[in-house]
């Protein structure tokens, strides 16, 4: 993808009027220079795969439907996202209660027909940004985004802005700057997603951003963790589990001290 060529891209609908409109859409935008179509994600998934002929360009993006006949829409996203170039996916759909799922398989964005022009401008250009970040960086884990629902609306909420993670059955609220958000994700799946980017389980039922420790210190028989507010965050203090102990003072003292001894 370059700026000078423009975006390829596959539109995919097994509504041939929908798959039209989509298509007619996407030829009007000044970043799209040509526009492939599939009536079904089986088709899709072969164009992707095997080219039409050897000068056929890759396909830069995908603008699928979710419900289709046999391989849906999100099966297919699930699929690209284990190609080694997989192209950046849009969903186009009328359903409004699967963007948790689709942002969870790494779409660039969520469009909700009937299709607005203004709002598929819109995702062409994340398309070509997100692009233009590809080949300028590496990705980072702190850049993860973390799709919320609350009454038909999906918000974004950058994991830089959460604080600290509360278990609420099955499900978690993130406490962010912004304010608390409740997602379906357990609290042991996003200790194992964010391990490597800072945050630490401490109890069993909360998960802390290391950067926001600003100490640790006993209560009655056990410890707390004292984080910092910020934002819509409160300073707070939450308790430790004995089996957690260890390693948050190997991580806060131990680490610490161990780097300042060597030098």
């Amino acid at each position: 993808m370059t700026d000078v060529s423009g975006l390829v891209v596959l539109a995919v609908d097994d509504e041939k009027p929908a798959l039209d409109e989509l298509a007619f859409l996407l030829n009007r935008q000044d970043l799209v220079s040509e526009v492939n179509t599939a009536s079904d994600a089986t088709t899709a998934l072969r164009r992707l795969q095997h080219p039409v002929g050897p000068s056929s360009p890759a396909i830069d993006a995908v603008f699928l439907d979710i419900n289709m006949p046999g391989l849906d829409g999100l099966e297919l996203a699930g699929i690209l996202a284990n190609f080694t170039r997989p192209p950046a996916v849009v969903f186009v759909t009328a359903h409004d209660d699967r963007a948790v799922a689709a942002f969870d398989l790494g779409a660039v964005d969520y469009l909700l027909k009937p299709l607005r022009e203004d709002r598929l401008t819109e995702s062409v250009r994340r398309i070509v940004a997100a692009g233009r970040r590809t080949e300028t960086q590496e990705p980072t884990l702190s850049d993860e985004i973390i799709p919320v629902e609350l009454g038909g609306t999906t918000t974004l909420v950058q994991r830089a802005s959460v604080g600290w993670v509360e278990a609420d059955g099955d499900y978690a609220r993130l406490h962010t700057t912004s304010g608390s958000h409740l997602v379906r994700i357990p609290i042991s799946t996003l200790e194992s997603r964010w391990a490597d980017v800072g945050f630490l389980r401490v109890h069993r039922s909360y998960l802390v951003s290391l950067s926001l420790v600003t100490g640790i210190k006993s209560v009655g028989s056990g410890l707390v963790v004292c984080l910092r507010g910020q934002g819509a965050l409160a300073a707070v203090e939450l308790p430790v589990s004995r089996r957690h102990t260890r390693e948050l003072k190997d991580r806060l003292v131990r680490g610490p001290l161990q780097s300042w001894s060597s030098r």
